[in-house]
């Protein structure tokens, strides 16, 4: 029951600041949106021993949630993504094998390695945003 406790409260914490991250990326004379499509590649890595449980990701108001993950990786489908895309974003919860354990969050765009969040501990959470 604690477990599904916390699960659920990992997923919530994650929808949340996934959305304040999208919220915030609002509209202003200084950002201009792509100009063309993109292929964008979602990607997450966990320390040994670690386990991915939940990721959020997507692009502007595009949102894909996974949960009841299992393991140290995971990737995304390749992602077309329009012409006009403003901003990439990813947030993902996962379990430490220990306090030195870590997850990589990260965003490929056009094969090219873009954005890549950190986290590490035994309670792991880590998002990675990029603006087109």
């Amino acid at each position: 029951m604690k477990n599904i406790k916390i699960k659920t409260f990992v997923l919530s914490f994650f929808a949340l600041v996934l959305f304040t991250g999208l919220m915030s990326c609002k509209k202003d004379d200084a950002e201009t949106p792509s100009k063309s499509s993109h292929k964008v590649v979602f990607k997450l890595e966990a320390s040994a021993g670690s386990n991915i449980s939940t990721v959020v990701y997507g692009y502007d108001t595009q949102v894909t949630t996974a949960t009841s993950l299992s393991g140290t990786t995971w990737t995304s489908q390749e992602i077309t993504v329009p012409a006009g895309t403003i901003s990439l974003n990813i947030a993902a919860g996962a379990t430490g094998a220990n306090a030195t354990s870590t997850l990589k969050a990260r965003i490929y765009v056009d094969g090219e390695l873009k954005s890549e969040g950190t986290s590490s501990g035994a309670v792991l959470s880590a998002s990675a945003s990029y603006s087109l």
